[in-house]
């Protein structure tokens, strides 16, 4: 049985993990989640760290929502940056599933954003873990996870 985190903020707009969650379980089995959930983005590197640590998961995602003043968007890397030193720490992928705030200007479609990316993640996720080749198969083709495909040059 695999064991999969994942970590989401309350400072979040939409209940990326549930998202995810369910897509995961609809899709992959043989497989146990771990929630945890924290106030904000960068609470999310330690969040991640003590689950694969403590709590012995294989692969994380790691959910949120920044906001779009200037000082979110600086939250938001530092938050980035902590998850790739937990990653390197760890030797353990950590996937970093943002929705910034300012990607869509109305509510409606940032909801829309934050489930299709929360559930395109979760399909990488499994891709990751029990599909890998399937993953290669798309290296260079401008997947984009939550919007369309950009597709290959």
């Amino acid at each position: 049985m695999k064991k999969i985190g994942i970590c989401d903020t309350t400072f979040a707009r939409f209940d990326m993990a549930s998202a995810a969650i369910e897509e995961l379980q609809n899709n992959a089995t043989d497989l146990k989640i771990i929630r945890s959930t924290v106030p904000g983005v960068k609470d999310l590197p330690v969040a991640s760290k003590k689950l694969i640590e403590e709590e012995g998961c294989e692969i994380v995602m790691a959910l949120g929502m920044p906001g779009p003043m200037s000082k979110d968007k600086t939250c938001a890397h530092e938050a980035s940056t902590g998850l790739i030193n937990a990653q390197l720490m760890t030797n353990t992928h950590i996937l970093e599933v943002f929705v910034h705030e300012d990607e869509e200007i109305k509510p409606k479609e940032l909801k829309i954003l934050a489930e299709n990316r929360a559930r395109d993640h979760a399909q990488n996720l499994i891709k990751m873990v029990f599909k890998s080749k399937l993953m290669r198969k798309e290296a260079g083709t401008g997947v984009r996870e939550g919007k369309e495909d950009v597709g290959s040059l």
